[in-house]
């Protein structure tokens, strides 16, 4: 560019002659030899070409998280993965047998782990560091552990931040909400007793709470008694400040599970442990209704890992992670055909679900609600199945399901969370949406439409997944649901955001919404802000 005496730049062209299209492509290309790749010091082509630093690659196929299934695959696919890498003191691990152990050791419930108990863990899992991966890396995504969650428990809640600290609000005629009083709290309260401890997984039954540290500890507060029924007897007497349970402090605790009659935890090595219930042998143990100390559940499940365990109306789901593939059993009450098996028999003993081969269905997450269960396959396909009362389903109609079935309905949505309750499903999809049906009562479904011949805030049932369009209005993708599962207690909802914010919606009578409600309001039909950060 050239100054003008005006102070205007002027830009100056170059003459640049003009060829046709034809003579610019068939103007001879300059042609190059192509080489072969070669590893250092090696003269066979088709060597992985930084197999001269094999120290990089450990640190890109860590820092990125790559899959198990993917470290398998370069395994597969090329030699230089699965020989030995050298490097001490694991010297004959491979690079993908590396880079999974260095991504176990990230995991929180790893970290405290002796070698003996890695050891041990490797070999129960399969004798891979791989499947390890996959074993843990399966908890986290079904349980949210150690990421923010919020529990709509029977008439009191439970929030957890993704720093470990708890909030509770609502009912607390027992002291389930652990400040030392038994007094309601309609907004959101730090549990004060709990400061230094991190907590990484909620659980909440009617007039109880349990609490999981990072550590392993669990503690409980509200009723003393894990074999309570849901509604009745209230326990010896009540635990109004978090209170370790003293049975289960050999055992790493890794999440809780309460329903009506029974508690269940399950450990870090993948065992689960019942309290209570088994009177009749429906848990395959004798036990009186106020036994403190937790049994192994064994039969089938003895030697299998666990990852997720999810409790509804006197019966238990079980998500196994195995070399083969995940699977879920079943134990308990068989009313409705909730178990899943053909029948409506009770089972003692842990059940394979077989259904679920048949559908070439790898289960992901379960959820147990009162009356029904659903599950999430990896390949985003939703299956329910028990009693289907008001539409809890989804299948259009309230037949009910001894077996799982895929709801058609969903077909072309790609599920990746599930939660249930009383008659009541919800599921969140891969970009955020929300889809909800069953019992319409109490607004805990969100949809906000009123039946004709119903008061002002009741609802309508839903027989088909549908789009809760109040939660597309946060503008931020929900991760996570959570919505009350008791038959006795209305429901209330929750869907948390990935940026940790909040929503309530449903009952709101105790304070278990954590938002104010206008004079005479006893629910609320639309997702309302719970001013609480869970980030």
């Amino acid at each position: 560019m050239d100054a003008t005496p005006s102070g205007k730049s002027s830009v100056q062209y170059q003459k640049i002659p003009e060829q046709t299209i034809t003579t610019i492509v068939t103007s001879p290309i300059e042609t190059f030899q192509r080489q072969q790749r070669h590893c250092s010091g090696n003269a066979s082509p088709g060597e992985f070409p930084l197999s001269a630093n094999p120290s990089i690659v450990l640190h890109v196929l860590t820092a990125c998280n790559l899959d198990p299934q993917d470290l398998a695959k370069l395994e597969v696919t090329c030699l230089f993965f699965r020989r030995p890498a050298h490097f001490a003191p694991e010297c004959e691990l491979s690079l993908s047998e590396l880079a999974a152990l260095d991504m176990c050791r990230m995991r929180a419930i790893f970290k405290p782990m002796t070698d003996k108990q890695r050891q041990e863990l490797k070999q129960m899992c399969g004798g891979s560091w791989k499947l390890v991966l996959r074993f843990l890396l399966a908890g986290e995504a079904c349980t949210r552990r150690e990421k923010s969650q919020a529990i709509a428990g029977p008439g009191h809640s439970i929030a957890v931040t993704s720093k470990g600290a708890v909030y509770s609000f609502g009912s607390n005629n027992t002291g389930q909400l652990g400040h030392g009083t038994t007094d309601e709290e309609s907004r959101p309260r730090l549990i004060r007793s709990l400061q230094g401890i991190r907590i990484i997984q909620a659980s909440a039954g009617a007039g109880q709470t349990m609490l999981i540290s990072d550590t392993g500890k669990v503690y409980a507060f509200g009723k003393n008694s894990f074999g309570d029924a849901e509604f009745g007897p209230l326990g010896n007497k009540f635990v109004t400040i978090p209170q370790l349970v003293e049975s289960l402090k050999d055992i790493f605790v890794v999440q809780a599970a309460i329903g009506n009659f029974f508690t269940a935890v399950l450990s870090r090595e993948g065992r689960v442990y019942t309290f209570s219930w088994g009177i009749e042998s429906k848990l395959g143990h004798q036990t009186e209704a106020n036994d403190l100390q937790p049994r192994p559940l064994l039969g089938p499940l003895e030697n299998i890992r666990v990852v997720q365990i999810a409790a509804g109306y006197c019966y238990l789901l079980a998500l196994a992670c195995q070399p083969s593939g995940m699977s879920v059993y079943s134990v308990g009450c068989g009313l409705g055909g909730k178990l899943g098996h053909g029948t409506r028999n009770d089972e003692k003993q842990p059940r394979l679900i077989e259904q679920f081969q048949s559908l070439n269905l790898q289960p992901v997450v379960v959820a147990a609600g009162a009356w029904h269960a659903a599950v999430v396959g990896k390949d985003g396909r939703v299956c329910t199945w028990g009693w289907g009362r008001y539409g809890c389903l989804g299948h259009g109609n309230e037949e009910s399901e001894s077996v799982p079935k895929t709801v058609e309905a969903l077909s072309n949505v790609k599920a990746v969370h599930v939660a249930t309750g009383d008659y009541t499903t919800f599921v969140v999809s891969d970009n955020g949406d929300v889809y909800s049906f069953g019992c319409g009562e109490s607004s805990s479904l969100g949809h906000n439409t009123v039946a004709e011949d119903e008061q002002e805030n009741r609802q309508v049932n839903v027989l088909s997944p549908k789009l809760v369009t109040s939660l597309k209005q946060v503008n931020e993708r929900v991760v996570q649901i959570s919505l009350t599962n008791s038959i006795y207690w209305n429901a209330h909802t929750f869907a948390l955001t990935e940026s940790g914010k909040l929503y309530a919606f449903g009952a709101g009578d105790k304070g278990q919404l954590g938002v104010e409600l206008v004079a005479n309001q006893t629910e609320r039909p639309n997702p309302e802000k719970v001013e609480i950060d869970l980030s």
